[in-house]
């Protein structure tokens, strides 16, 4: 019988054929497709396999692949892979998971990097590690933090309305008001901020360039109107009757505001913790509006920590002294070290219970707020955001400017770190604690901001000193004795 009479049958054996000879061509040719044969080899070989294939491997795939239909020459793979591998040795790894999308500049603020400062551990046989703010993405300062709690709670509490033209004013002395502007801006708003007028250039330009309206004002102390701080109250409080459009006027007040101390409760202390693993001697930092040290030391002594060396009421009498860390066997708990820059007077404030002597009182230093090139850190009253955590600073060291300036030219010459004059303050801050503290003791601390902010004063006046670079960090600042704490097991 024919097959020709069966057109169905015909055409069903045509389409067999077909599928039959396109099935062994594939598997014949595979060797002709890279892109196959890659996706067929990885597989078979992890992540670490793959870069660090070796000769002998790729010779067992090259054997392995002639065993194919067709016996021509196998296409030869070359792995790059390898040779990436070996280029690449002293990188530091990467993680195998990248970072997630994050939604606008805010959800990069936070979660900074923990890195050692190498040299500082050299010098004094501890562990010295620095919260690296300079990292946080919006103003690149720790500010960026507590700018982005302050707008959120005011946006919480209805203060603040996106698409409402709202205004955001603030008194600062630079990098809060960075960030203050950077994030208004991102979330659609306008900033207003006033700044005294012996502030670094630098900063208030940026102000501007981020759209921020920026007033440069003449020092005054904190009791009259003129103050920095009480204009941007004052402004914010006349908004409504200014503008007329619907617009409000939100003051910030980051000196009171409890979103400040908040912000690093909620978030530096956490990651201070986790990224140690709680295993932390010292906590040093300097204050400015006291959010930083209240925050973390809330968490680190209140969440992780214990609170010991007090009164049961936690209360110190004025004029009393602040148990020092002297003397202490260096065990137990975690030590909150305030770093104070001269001229501020929450040094004595810690040390002896009372704020300041009258030599030292408002109106008789050439500076409102500290006699001190540094910026950033360091006042000559009391605020809500310090107190909160006052009773938990177990210490304080004063830094002066010259040994802030030599701290700043060691970073850059030995770690490569570029810093500005509230970072130099807390390093200084964290050698001094660390020498309170048994060998093998970790220290933690910030890094604040770059020292771009900080060229027209702080780095012009480094530079002008033409000092040459130094090599006994300890000599350099005058610590020559052996610490005062000893392991009792030691």
């Amino acid at each position: 019988m024919s097959l020709s009479a069966y057109p169905k049958a015909y055409g069903t054996a045509a389409i067999t054929v077909a599928f039959l000879s396109g099935a062994i061509l594939t598997l014949g040719f595979k060797d002709l497709y890279p892109d196959l044969e890659q996706r067929y080899q990885r597989n078979y070989r992890t992540s670490n396999k793959r870069r660090r294939q070796s000769t002998a491997a790729a010779a067992a795939v090259a054997d392995s692949r002639r065993t194919s239909l067709f016996f021509m020459p196998p296409v030869e793979l070359e792995d790059h892979e390898s040779d990436l591998g070996s280029s690449t040795a002293n990188l530091p790894a990467r993680s195998p998971h990248p970072q997630p999308l994050v939604s606008g500049l805010e959800g990069t603020i936070g979660n900074t990097p923990l890195l050692e400062l190498k040299s500082l551990s050299e010098a004094t046989r501890r562990t010295i590690v620095a919260k690296a703010e300079f990292l946080n993405g919006a103003g690149g300062s720790p500010k960026d933090r507590v700018a982005l709690s302050i707008l959120r709670a005011a946006e919480a509490s209805g203060h603040l309305v996106p698409g409402r033209g709202d205004w955001v004013y603030e008194g600062t002395v630079g990098s809060t008001g960075i960030s203050l502007a950077t994030l208004a801006t991102a979330l659609g708003y306008h900033a207003h901020i006033f700044m005294p007028d012996d502030q670094a250039v630098e900063k208030s330009n940026l102000l501007l360039a981020l759209g921020a309206t920026v007033e440069r004002v003449p020092l005054a102390p904190i009791t009259d109107p003129n103050h920095f701080v009480n204009l941007a109250r004052t402004r914010a409080r006349l908004h409504a009757a200014k503008f007329k459009d619907g617009s409000h006027g939100f003051f910030a007040d980051q000196f009171e505001n409890e979103a400040n101390w908040k912000a690093h409760f909620e978030t530096t202390g956490p990651e201070i913790q986790w990224q140690t693993g709680g295993r932390i001697e010292a906590f040093v930092c300097g204050a400015g509006t006291g959010g930083t040290i209240s925050g973390v030391a809330k968490y680190l002594k209140e969440g992780m920590g214990k609170n010991s060396g007090r009164s049961e009421d936690g209360e110190l009498s004025p004029g009393s002294e602040r148990p020092s860390m002297e003397g202490r066997d260096g065990k137990g708990d975690i030590k909150i070290v305030l770093a104070d820059p001269q001229g501020s007077g929450l040094y004595n404030k810690i040390k002896h219970g009372v704020m300041f002597s009258m030599t030292e009182r408002e109106g008789t230093r050439r500076r409102q707020q500290v006699d001190s090139i540094v910026e950033g850190v360091g006042i000559t009253r009391l605020t809500h955001n310090f107190e909160v955590g006052r009773e938990l600073i177990d210490d304080a060291v004063r830094v002066t400017d010259e040994h802030a300036m030599k701290m700043a030219q060691w970073l850059v010459e030995h770690d490569g770190i570029f810093c500005g004059s509230s970072t130099a303050v807390n390093c200084v801050g964290a050698i001094k604690a660390a020498m309170m503290l048994p060998e093998g003791s970790t220290v933690v601390t910030l890094l604040c901001d770059s020292g771009n902010r900080h060229l027209s004063k702080f780095w012009r006046l480094i530079k002008e000193r033409k000092e040459e670079k130094q090599e006994d960090l300890l000599g350099m600042l005058g610590i020559d004795a052996p610490p005062v704490w000893h392991d009792a097991n030691s």
